[in-house]
């Protein structure tokens, strides 16, 4: 995991390959500086980290490409690395694998995490014209194009062209040209990208993280209900919170959604969409979501939801660690979410009771009963990492990148220090069986224990894990399985947004916001006739906003995407 098609698209696709990536867990956290348990210094006194961004170490030789540049310099060094996602819980040295890695290329890193909003926090950095040495994000945030136009990061290919070529052996060729900008630099790597070529040697293996799931033990005792039909979802609702008043003595939520914000609920919007089978475009010309009879029909399915009772009021006003309390407690009957973003709970209802965990059904469909098409991995990706141009030291920062995505950088993040986390075991390297049991059963506990299976996931690679990576368990297999069949790849969508200050790109904010504020008020509508009046308003906001232009836009790189994804196959 958007433009919350697209946009959306990344987080959730990106998941779906990895189990359960703990990143995806709970907590937010300050950043702090990662300890020197790994026997290297956060002072900064290497020669290495002068502040002008010279090649450290005193090697003025001139790299050949034939091996990886970070073995010509491990003196200790220390990155400051922004991830711009709230609620990423895990500081690099403490554990395993984390001072693994520091021993081995003598880079630390202290990550930086916003307390609060995200945006607030990017924002205010983005205007002080100065970041951090890397910066994580995700490539569908306005804040990527914002740093690339206004200089604030360099541009890949030209420090590994001086300062490290082997990036250019270990970097997807396609990705590069995906992100190629107008310039033809590219400044940003994805992780969990996946090219159409990827989609042809792993395509079997691709899940979704979009799923409609239900209570196992309450659905049962309803006698697995058709929801496909707004009549069926509805009385599944309504008898859920007859039979289930109360979970432990707090009340039922009857549907659970992602968060409210201020362009939406990825919940209402994409996966719904995707759910609803609704295509996103026809005859090569991008189709309006937004407008279909399917999905305003459904809309109108979770106003009357709520004008019965069925919404509860916390679903308005929850963020994630309330969420995801809730759902440790098992409050919620059925949720539209990304299965990912609760592994962790799900593994604390798997074990207080296997049946009390979440499993994936059929959730809203449209009039015909399609079958869902959803999202899948994308060559987007999730996120990006980039590269500020204050960075401490050029040479340094794109060595530990060509690290990172090389096959050894994924293997010693995915596996972690061999006899430590993983060992060599049947002539397969794979996780040791305690690690293994602990991956399965505390994702949490793992990623503080161990610190592997990339708990660091800035850049990891979700096609080269499958060598390594063991095979999906209950209670996360079912949902997993599920989607299988239902996951396409949706590339050529992505990346249609115009750059924010263009006449577009300020049409496409304002849509956006007055989307987010519309929603809520259509579902809490006391009548169908207000639902049309609010829906009708929006609509009419929207084009007085520059609709049509934005279209013109999107289409045009709708366009271009199709032409170059057909490279990528030749």
């Amino acid at each position: 995991m958007r433009k919350q098609s697209t946009r959306f698209m990344a987080m959730t696709l990106v998941l779906a390959l990895i189990l359960t990536l703990a990143a995806a867990c709970s907590g937010g956290g300050k950043s702090n500086d990662a300890g020197g348990s790994s026997g290297t210094s956060n002072t900064g006194n290497s020669q290495s980290q002068n502040t002008g961004g010279d090649a450290g170490g005193g090697n003025d030789a001139k790299p050949s490409g034939d091996e990886p540049g970070w073995k010509s310099n491990t003196d200790p060094i220390t990155f400051d690395w922004y991830i711009n996602f709230a609620w990423f819980p895990s500081k690099w040295g403490e554990d395993p694998t984390s001072q693994y890695v520091t021993r081995k290329t003598g880079v630390d890193i202290n990550f930086i995490v916003p307390a609060g909003n995200e945006n607030e926090k990017l924002n205010a950095m983005i205007a002080s014209g100065k970041l951090p040495d890397f910066i994580t994000l995700g490539w569908y945030e306005d804040g990527v194009k914002r740093m690339i136009e206004g200089g604030l990061v360099l541009p890949l290919n030209k420090l590994a062209e001086e300062y490290d070529p082997y990036f250019f052996k270990v970097a997807d060729p396609a990705k590069l040209s995906w992100y190629t900008q107008p310039d033809g630099n590219v400044y940003g790597y994805p992780n969990a990208s996946s090219s159409p070529k990827d989609y042809q040697l792993y395509g079997e293996h691709y899940t979704s993280n979009q799923t409609f799931v239900v209570r196992k033990d309450m659905y049962e005792a309803l006698g697995k209900p058709d929801m496909r039909t707004p009549e069926g979802f509805l009385d599944a609702l309504r008898r859920a919170k007859e039979m289930f008043p109360e979970v432990n003595g707090q009340p039922l939520i009857p549907i659970g959604l992602h968060e409210f914000g201020e362009t939406g609920n990825y919940s209402l919007q994409d996966y719904l969409q995707n759910f609803l089978a609704i295509p996103r475009e026809k005859d090569g010309k991008l189709y309006d979501r937004q407008t279909d009879p399917e999905y305003v029909r459904w809309l109108k399915v979770f106003r009357q939801a709520n004008e019965e009772g069925l919404l509860a009021k916390d679903i308005f006003i929850d963020k994630r660690p309330q969420m995801e309390e809730k759902i440790a407690q098992g409050r919620y009957f059925a949720m539209l979410y990304q299965r990912s973003d609760f592994a962790a709970q799900q593994n604390v209802l798997y074990a207080n009771d296997p049946n009390s965990v979440y499993i994936a059904v059929d959730g809203p469909a449209n009039a015909n009963l399609d079958p869902p098409t959803l999202s899948g991995p994308s060559i987007s990706g999730w996120t990006l990492t980039l590269i500020s141009k204050d960075v401490k030291d050029k040479e340094r920062a794109i060595q530990f990148l060509t690290y990172l995505i090389s096959e050894e950088g994924q293997k010693d993040l995915y596996l972690g220090e061999k006899g430590v986390s993983y060992d060599t075991i049947d002539g397969k390297d794979q996780f040791l069986p305690e690690a293994l049991e602990l991956l399965q059963t505390d994702r949490s506990a793992f990623d503080k224990q161990y610190g592997s299976s990339f708990t660091f996931w800035m850049l990891m690679d979700t096609n080269m894990n499958l060598q390594w990576a063991p095979p999906s368990v209950e209670p996360f297999k079912q949902m997993e399985d599920w989607t299988k069949g239902k996951t396409y790849s949706f590339s050529q969508f992505d990346l249609l947004d115009p750059p924010a200050n263009s006449e577009e790109g300020i049409a496409k904010t304002k849509i956006d916001q007055e989307f987010g504020k519309a929603l809520p008020k259509l579902l809490l509508a006391k009548s169908e006739a207000e639902f049309d009046k609010i829906w009708n308003d929006y609509l009419a906001e929207r084009e007085k906003a520059g609709w049509e232009k934005l279209q013109a836009y999107r289409q045009m790189k709708y366009e271009e995407n199709v032409k170059k994804l057909a490279e990528f196959l030749e």
